[in-house]
Protein backbone atom coordinates (compact mmCIF):
# COMPACT_ATOMS: atom_id res chain seq x y z
CA UNK A 1 0.00 0.00 0.00
CA UNK A 2 0.99 3.50 -1.26
CA UNK A 3 -0.89 5.16 1.32
CA UNK A 4 -2.26 3.71 3.93
CA UNK A 5 -5.72 4.88 5.40
CA UNK A 6 -5.89 6.93 8.78
CA UNK A 7 -6.47 4.01 10.66
CA UNK A 8 -3.20 2.25 9.64
CA UNK A 9 -1.79 5.70 9.94
CA UNK A 10 -2.35 5.25 13.51
CA UNK A 11 -1.70 1.69 13.86
CA UNK A 12 1.87 2.60 12.61
CA UNK A 13 2.08 5.74 14.84
CA UNK A 14 1.19 3.37 18.00
CA UNK A 15 3.97 0.64 16.06
CA UNK A 16 6.57 3.60 16.70
CA UNK A 17 5.41 3.90 20.25
CA UNK A 18 2.06 6.38 20.47
CA UNK A 19 -0.25 5.14 23.35
CA UNK A 20 -2.36 7.82 21.89
CA UNK A 21 -2.98 6.00 18.74
CA UNK A 22 -3.82 2.97 20.46
CA UNK A 23 -6.54 4.60 22.12
CA UNK A 24 -7.74 6.17 19.33
CA UNK A 25 -8.31 2.91 17.21
CA UNK A 26 -10.05 1.62 20.46
CA UNK A 27 -12.25 4.60 20.32
CA UNK A 28 -12.67 4.31 16.79
CA UNK A 29 -13.51 0.67 16.19
CA UNK A 30 -14.64 -0.51 19.67
CA UNK A 31 -18.31 -0.02 19.16
CA UNK A 32 -18.19 -1.34 15.23
CA UNK A 33 -16.71 -4.56 16.54
CA UNK A 34 -19.24 -5.00 19.06
CA UNK A 35 -22.21 -4.99 17.07
CA UNK A 36 -20.36 -7.35 14.28
CA UNK A 37 -19.39 -9.70 16.97
CA UNK A 38 -22.70 -9.30 18.78
CA UNK A 39 -24.63 -10.33 15.66
CA UNK A 40 -21.95 -13.29 14.90
CA UNK A 41 -22.29 -14.55 18.78
CA UNK A 42 -25.65 -13.40 19.64
CA UNK A 43 -24.50 -13.05 23.24
CA UNK A 44 -23.31 -9.59 24.70
CA UNK A 45 -20.85 -10.60 27.27
CA UNK A 46 -19.12 -13.06 25.12
CA UNK A 47 -19.22 -10.37 22.39
CA UNK A 48 -17.85 -7.76 24.70
CA UNK A 49 -14.86 -9.92 25.97
CA UNK A 50 -13.91 -10.87 22.12
CA UNK A 51 -13.51 -6.93 21.55
CA UNK A 52 -10.96 -7.11 24.13
CA UNK A 53 -9.19 -9.73 22.72
CA UNK A 54 -9.19 -8.37 19.14
CA UNK A 55 -7.78 -5.69 20.80
CA UNK A 56 -5.28 -7.20 23.02
CA UNK A 57 -3.91 -9.07 19.65
CA UNK A 58 -3.73 -5.87 17.36
CA UNK A 59 -2.05 -4.83 20.83
CA UNK A 60 0.58 -7.74 20.28
CA UNK A 61 1.02 -7.10 16.83
CA UNK A 62 2.51 -3.97 16.86
CA UNK A 63 5.49 -5.43 16.19
CA UNK A 64 4.81 -7.56 13.40
CA UNK A 65 2.38 -4.91 12.01
CA UNK A 66 2.40 -4.01 8.33
CA UNK A 67 -0.12 -2.44 6.31
CA UNK A 68 -0.78 -4.45 3.49
CA UNK A 69 -4.35 -3.91 3.69
CA UNK A 70 -7.05 -1.73 4.84
CA UNK A 71 -6.82 -1.69 8.48
CA UNK A 72 -10.63 -2.53 9.16
CA UNK A 73 -10.06 -5.83 6.81
CA UNK A 74 -7.35 -6.73 9.25
CA UNK A 75 -9.23 -5.64 12.41
CA UNK A 76 -12.27 -7.85 11.08
CA UNK A 77 -10.08 -10.95 10.28
CA UNK A 78 -9.05 -10.88 13.62
CA UNK A 79 -12.26 -10.70 14.86
CA UNK A 80 -13.88 -13.05 12.43
CA UNK A 81 -11.67 -15.64 12.93
CA UNK A 82 -12.41 -15.53 17.38
CA UNK A 83 -15.67 -15.55 16.43
CA UNK A 84 -16.01 -18.58 14.72
CA UNK A 85 -13.26 -19.93 17.06
CA UNK A 86 -16.09 -19.07 19.66
CA UNK A 87 -19.03 -20.59 18.00
CA UNK A 88 -16.90 -23.51 17.65
CA UNK A 89 -16.74 -24.28 21.08
CA UNK A 90 -19.10 -27.08 22.79
CA UNK A 91 -20.45 -24.79 25.94
CA UNK A 92 -21.73 -22.60 22.66
CA UNK A 93 -24.05 -24.88 21.24
CA UNK A 94 -26.15 -24.22 23.83
CA UNK A 95 -29.40 -21.87 23.25
CA UNK A 96 -29.04 -18.54 25.16
CA UNK A 97 -32.16 -16.52 26.07
CA UNK A 98 -32.51 -13.03 23.87
CA UNK A 99 -32.07 -9.95 26.36
CA UNK A 100 -35.26 -8.81 24.54
CA UNK A 101 -37.30 -10.98 26.55
CA UNK A 102 -40.42 -9.78 28.67
CA UNK A 103 -39.07 -7.72 31.32
CA UNK A 104 -37.37 -5.26 29.43
CA UNK A 105 -37.89 -1.51 29.84
CA UNK A 106 -41.01 0.41 30.19
CA UNK A 107 -42.70 1.52 27.05
CA UNK A 108 -43.09 5.58 27.12
CA UNK A 109 -47.10 6.13 26.81
CA UNK A 110 -46.23 9.10 23.93
CA UNK A 111 -44.58 5.87 21.41
CA UNK A 112 -45.87 4.01 19.37
CA UNK A 113 -48.88 1.81 19.47
CA UNK A 114 -47.75 -0.77 21.97
CA UNK A 115 -49.03 -3.77 19.22
CA UNK A 116 -47.03 -2.25 16.38
CA UNK A 117 -43.65 -2.36 19.11
CA UNK A 118 -44.36 -6.19 19.70
CA UNK A 119 -44.93 -6.78 16.19
CA UNK A 120 -41.23 -5.13 15.30
CA UNK A 121 -39.49 -7.00 18.65
CA UNK A 122 -41.15 -10.57 17.40
CA UNK A 123 -40.00 -10.03 13.83
CA UNK A 124 -36.50 -8.64 15.19
CA UNK A 125 -36.32 -11.58 17.06
CA UNK A 126 -37.55 -13.78 14.47
CA UNK A 127 -34.39 -12.40 12.21
CA UNK A 128 -31.95 -12.73 14.66
CA UNK A 129 -33.13 -16.13 14.86
CA UNK A 130 -32.79 -17.05 11.56
CA UNK A 131 -29.43 -15.23 11.19
CA UNK A 132 -28.38 -17.83 13.75
CA UNK A 133 -29.16 -20.76 11.54
CA UNK A 134 -27.60 -18.94 8.99
CA UNK A 135 -23.75 -21.22 8.61
CA UNK A 136 -21.37 -19.24 10.13
CA UNK A 137 -19.65 -17.86 6.95
CA UNK A 138 -22.83 -16.85 5.47
CA UNK A 139 -23.35 -15.05 8.30
CA UNK A 140 -20.28 -13.16 8.61
CA UNK A 141 -19.82 -12.21 4.71
CA UNK A 142 -23.55 -10.84 5.47
CA UNK A 143 -23.13 -8.85 8.37
CA UNK A 144 -19.89 -7.34 7.35
CA UNK A 145 -21.44 -6.15 3.95
CA UNK A 146 -25.06 -5.47 5.04
CA UNK A 147 -24.36 -4.34 8.77
CA UNK A 148 -21.10 -2.91 8.72
CA UNK A 149 -21.02 -1.67 5.18
CA UNK A 150 -17.90 -3.87 3.75
CA UNK A 151 -16.82 -4.31 0.25
CA UNK A 152 -16.94 -7.45 -1.41
CA UNK A 153 -13.52 -7.09 -1.51
CA UNK A 154 -12.69 -6.18 2.16
CA UNK A 155 -15.03 -9.07 3.68
CA UNK A 156 -12.92 -11.69 0.99
CA UNK A 157 -9.81 -10.20 2.95
CA UNK A 158 -11.14 -9.94 6.31
CA UNK A 159 -12.62 -13.78 5.76
CA UNK A 160 -9.79 -15.17 3.17
CA UNK A 161 -11.41 -16.46 0.87
CA UNK A 162 -12.55 -15.30 -3.11
CA UNK A 163 -14.83 -11.85 -3.53
CA UNK A 164 -16.71 -14.56 -5.64
CA UNK A 165 -17.41 -16.58 -2.80
CA UNK A 166 -18.02 -13.78 -0.61
CA UNK A 167 -20.89 -12.81 -3.22
CA UNK A 168 -22.02 -16.36 -3.37
CA UNK A 169 -22.20 -16.87 0.52
CA UNK A 170 -23.81 -13.54 1.27
CA UNK A 171 -26.46 -14.78 -2.11
CA UNK A 172 -27.47 -17.84 0.07
CA UNK A 173 -27.55 -16.05 3.14
CA UNK A 174 -30.02 -13.57 1.42
CA UNK A 175 -31.97 -15.51 -0.28
CA UNK A 176 -32.24 -18.15 3.30
CA UNK A 177 -33.78 -15.18 4.68
CA UNK A 178 -36.31 -14.60 1.97
CA UNK A 179 -37.76 -17.89 1.56
CA UNK A 180 -38.26 -17.83 4.82
CA UNK A 181 -39.96 -14.51 5.49
CA UNK A 182 -40.92 -13.80 2.02
CA UNK A 183 -41.97 -10.04 1.58
CA UNK A 184 -41.49 -9.32 5.07
CA UNK A 185 -38.15 -8.43 5.43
Amino acid sequence: MDAPDEDARLMLAFCAGDGTAFDALFRRWAAPLLRYLGRMLRDAAAAEELVQEVFLRVHGARERYEPQARFSTWLYRIATNLALNELRRPRRRETHASIDEPGGPALAADGPALEAVLDARDLCARVEQELARLPERQRAALCLTAVEGLSYADVAEALEISEAAVKALVHRARTALVEHFGDVV
